[in-house]
């Protein structure tokens, strides 16, 4: 759980340009199927400079301190991308980033950029939920004989699963803001009443069978 100022200001950014969208009582369905009381859009970001730039920065902090700065930096189909490119601008690295699957035309590439076997990558992923398109990723740039420092999103829903996928993979991974800070902050902007904590805190336990209190 992130309690920090610059995650508390993450999640206060991710707020208030709706990025993030909270409504328990009239929930999301995912691709999965899955309800959910929250919708997050982190790409709304780049349509905000100064919030861009912000979350540009915090990027470059987490990485340096976790990591140390990289060879490369590879951002994630689709979300990661412009927020990898920003970062590999900031730190003045090369950028490269990895498709879902291997193009089906031309040179049939699933990495897309110049990089050299056995340097060292930093991951740039928008968000994680399971961690299963963030993951496939980091295995195809591993099977390109790279070496993965870690990976850094924006924010993260906490599921158990996602950290359950994280570990078996070896991977190590870091979060801007996570789903209790953006509660926290959401709570502090009114924009979730007290009543509705425990049923968003039920969705983020089991999300596969929660449903909205009625």
């Amino acid at each position: 759980m992130l309690k920090d100022h610059s995650s508390l200001k993450v999640a206060e950014f991710l707020l208030q340009i709706k990025a993030v969208v909270i409504q328990p009582k009239t929930p999301f369905t995912w691709a999965s199927g899955w309800l959910s009381p929250m919708y997050c859009d982190n790409r709304k970001i780049l349509s905000y400079p100064l919030i861009r730039t912000f979350i540009r920065h915090e990027f470059v902090k987490k990485i340096e301190e976790a990591y140390g700065k990289p060879d490369v930096i590879a951002g994630v189909a689709t979300g990661g991308i412009p927020i990898g490119a920003l970062v590999a601008q900031e730190m003045n690295l090369p950028f490269i980033y990895v498709r879902p699957k291997p193009k089906g035309h031309g040179l049939g590439n699933q990495i897309e950029g110049v990089f050299d076997k056995n340097q060292n990558v930093v991951v740039i992923e928008d968000l994680i939920s399971t961690g299963s398109s963030s993951l496939k990723a980091v295995e195809a740039l591993r099977e390109a004989e790279l070496k993965i420092k870690g990976l850094v999103a924006i924010f993260s829903y906490g599921f158990d699963v996602a950290k359950d996928n994280f570990k078996e993979a070896a991977c190590n991974y870091q979060v801007l803001t996570d789903y209790d800070t953006l509660i926290d902050q959401a709570i502090k902007s009114n924009l979730v009443e007290l009543s509705q904590v425990e049923s968003l805190k039920d969705w983020r336990r089991s999300p596969s069978t929660w449903s909205p209190k009625k």
